[in-house]
C-alpha cells in the first residue's frame, strides 16, 4: 500500500486534471444548427458581439450549408461591424457575395458594405486636427459609393435603395468638397498649376455639386496669380454665369520669412 502522502498527491493531481478538462469542454459541441444560430442571434440582440461572433463561427465550421448557415454569414458581418472591426466585416460581406451572388438577401449585404465604409470615412477629423487634406485618401467614401451604386443598379426596388441613393448624394458632395480642399491647399501653397488642375477636375467630375462654385473661384484666383488674364476672365465669366450671386474671392497668402508653418 503506498504511503498516505503519495495517495494525497495522486488525488490532488487527478482533481486538477479533471478541473482542466472541465474548463476545456465546449458546451455547444452537440448543439444542432438551429440552436447555435438562435444562440448567436440572442447574443447579437443583446449587443454581446464577441460571443455572437464566436457562435456564428462555430455554426459556419460545423454546418456550412443550409439556410441558417447562409444567414449566419450575413449576421457575422454585421456583428463584426458593430464590434468595431470594419476589416473583418467587409471581408465577411465580400465572402458572402462571392459564395452566394444570387441570395435573396444579397441586396442587404451590398447595403451593409456601403454602410461600413460610409461610417469609416472620418474626413471631418481632418478639419479638427488640421490634417493636410492632400494626405487623406477618401478610399472608404469611394468604396461606400460603389457599394451603394451596385445596390441601386441591381436592385432598384430594394427597401434599402432609397437610403442608399440619399447616401450616394451625400458622398458625391463630400468627395467634391474633399477635392476642393485639396485644390485650395495647393493654392495656399503657391502651387497654382496644381490648384487649377484640381479645380478643373472638380468641375468635370462633380458638375452638379455645390463645390463647383468654390472650384471656379480657385481657378479665377490661380490664373490671376499666374498673370494669365484671358484664362482668369474666362473662368470668372463661367463663375458668374453659373453662380451670379457668388461672393467668393480667394486671396493668396503672403509668405513671411518668420512663418515656420
Amino acid at each position: 500500500m503506498p504511503p498516505a502522502w503519495l495517495l494525497i498527491v495522486f488525488l490532488t493531481a487527478l482533481l486538477l486534471l479533471t478541473g482542466c478538462a472541465g474548463k476545456d469542454t465546449d458546451v455547444t459541441r452537440d448543439w444542432p444548427a438551429d440552436r447555435l444560430y438562435y444562440a448567436a442571434r440572442d447574443e447579437l440582440d443583446d449587443k454581446r458581439y464577441e460571443k455572437a461572433i464566436e457562435y456564428y463561427q462555430k455554426l459556419d465550421a460545423r454546418y456550412p450549408y443550409g439556410r441558417l448557415a447562409q444567414q449566419g454569414k450575413i449576421d457575422i458581418a454585421y456583428a463584426h461591424w458593430k464590434n468595431e472591426d470594419a476589416a473583418s466585416a467587409l471581408a465577411a460581406c465580400d465572402r458572402f457575395v462571392r459564395e452566394h451572388p444570387n441570395h435573396f438577401n444579397v441586396d442587404y449585404v451590398y447595403y451593409l458594405k456601403g454602410r461600413i465604409n460610409f461610417n469609416d470615412d472620418l474626413g471631418i477629423l481632418s478639419f479638427v486636427y488640421k490634417i493636410d487634406p492632400t494626405e487623406r485618401d477618401p478610399v472608404a467614401a469611394r468604396e461606400a459609393y460603389d457599394a451603394f451604386k451596385l445596390l441601386v443598379t441591381r436592385f432598384p426596388e430594394s427597401k434599402y435603395a432609397n437610403d442608399a441613393r440619399a447616401r450616394m448624394t451625400y458622398l458625391v458632395n463630400a468627395l467634391a468638397s474633399h477635392e476642393t480642399s485639396v485644390a485650395e491647399y495647393y493654392f495656399r501653397q503657391g502651387a497654382y498649376v496644381a490648384s487649377v488642375n484640381r479645380a478643373q477636375e472638380i468641375v468635370t467630375t462633380y458638375p452638379r455639386t455645390p463645390a463647383v462654385e468654390r472650384a471656379l473661384a480657385i481657378m479665377v484666383a490661380s490664373y490671376e496669380q499666374m498673370g494669365l488674364e484671358d484664362l482668369r476672365a474666362g473662368a470668372e465669366r463661367t463663375l458668374r454665369a453659373n453662380f451670379p450671386e457668388s461672393t467668393l474671392k480667394l486671396e493668396a497668402r503672403r509668405s513671411r520669412w518668420w512663418r515656420l508653418w
